[in-house]
């Protein structure tokens, strides 16, 4: 049988990276940077679409890469409304949905299945996204708070998480569907959650203010002390941004650089140490929290991200943690190679794709009488 030839794209704030597969195995690679002057041109994130799709085909002609032969192309799904996880083929209405940012959250990852979409055109094959941001598998009770009226929706690493534990699985001889994992993210963002039988039933919203503080983002913070804060002269704009850009490390210290905080506090720096050191209890206190949503039957602890390289930060979670079950660390992610991934289950029939419908997989009235 033929090799499947996938083409994945993952848009960034100022690059796109770019890879070619042959099934598992990469052919090129490639992130493409983008002058940051030249999008800053443009009002919206859609309206980088031609830019963005021209700086790619430039590369690939630099490097004389054929995309001749192309089974598929894939992207990551930004802007879509919460769905199951799975393979999605790009339709009209996902397309829009990327366009317009359904979700509310204006990122990048927008460009995803837009980009697909142009040349899966011009190639004549199909589009697809896996595992888009607003993958969403909770329960009923974890949607829940104490306040009516708001509930709990969950903004995840989706795209890795899942593709760590489906290799996981694969390499133990197992099935994700048959296991229970906690699986993590720790980068600019922390996912930490549970997955039981195949779906990712809870985890905390890392955008929303949920987790533990990463190196931009707040975290958890006390809702009376969040309420204190906001009204003493900060404005929506500024608040708002600690969940994403202004929050964590650099809140408190004024870098986002993980490896400079580390060293900082390795060289006994008292702030710096400090802060680290609550990074890594509260990733600890997390991982607690999905096993006990597991009930304690946990096959594998799955650690992942960028910061997954620093071996004190791993060791430390190991020696609390392990108590929950065997932990695994897994440096660095799997986007590009998740997201071919999908669409190869999908073109040998292993796995069915699904429609995209632009409805939420719930609303508040499911909620309330």
């Amino acid at each position: 049988m033929d090799k499947y030839k996938i083409l994945t794209i993952n848009p960034g704030s100022t690059s796109t990276k770019i890879a070619i597969y042959e099934d598992e195995t990469v052919i090129y690679s490639k992130n493409v940077s983008h002058d940051a002057a030249e999008l800053a041109k443009y009002r919206e994130i859609s309206d980088q679409l031609p830019y963005r799709k021209q700086v790619i085909l430039d590369v690939l002609e630099e490097n004389k890469e054929s995309l001749s032969n192309v089974s598929a192309v894939v992207g990551r799904g930004g802007g879509l409304v919460a769905v199951e996880g799975g393979v999605y083929e790009i339709n009209h209405t996902l397309l829009e949905d990327a366009k317009r940012g359904a979700n509310g959250i204006q990122h990048p990852a927008q460009l995803g299945p837009q980009l697909a979409r142009e040349f899966a055109t011009a190639f004549d094959c199909p589009a697809f996204v896996v595992n888009p941001p607003d993958t969403d598998e909770l329960e009923p009770v974890a949607r829940m708070t104490g306040i009516k009226g708001v509930y709990r929706n969950v903004h995840l690493h989706a795209l890795n998480l899942k593709e760590t534990a489906i290799q996981h699985a694969r390499k133990t001889g197992r099935r994700y569907e048959d296991c229970n994992f906690i699986v993590c993210h720790f980068g600019g963002g922390i996912s930490i959650s549970a997955h039981r039988k195949g779906r990712m039933i809870d985890g905390n919203d890392n955008i929303g203010g949920e987790g533990p503080m990463a190196p931009t983002r707040c975290g958890a913070v006390p809702a009376m002390e969040l309420v204190n804060y906001c009204f003493s002269g900060r404005t929506e704009k500024e608040v708002k941004a600690l969940c994403m850009k202004t929050g964590g490390f650099v809140s408190h210290l004024g870098t986002s650089d993980a490896l400079e905080v580390s060293m900082r506090a390795a060289k006994g720096e008292k702030v710096s140490k400090l802060v680290w050191d609550a990074m890594i209890y509260q990733m600890i206190k997390e991982i607690g929290a999905m096993a006990a949503v597991l009930g304690g039957e946990v096959d594998g602890i799955l650690l992942g991200g960028g910061m997954v390289h620093n071996n004190e930060l791993v060791a430390r979670i190991k020696e609390a943690c392990s108590f929950l079950g065997p932990i695994t660390a897994y440096p660095g992610e799997f986007e590009m190679e998740a997201m071919s991934a999908g669409a190869i289950r999908v073109l040998k029939g292993e796995e069915k794709v699904k429609e995209y419908s632009g409805k939420p997989l719930w609303c508040q009235a499911d909620f309330e009488e």
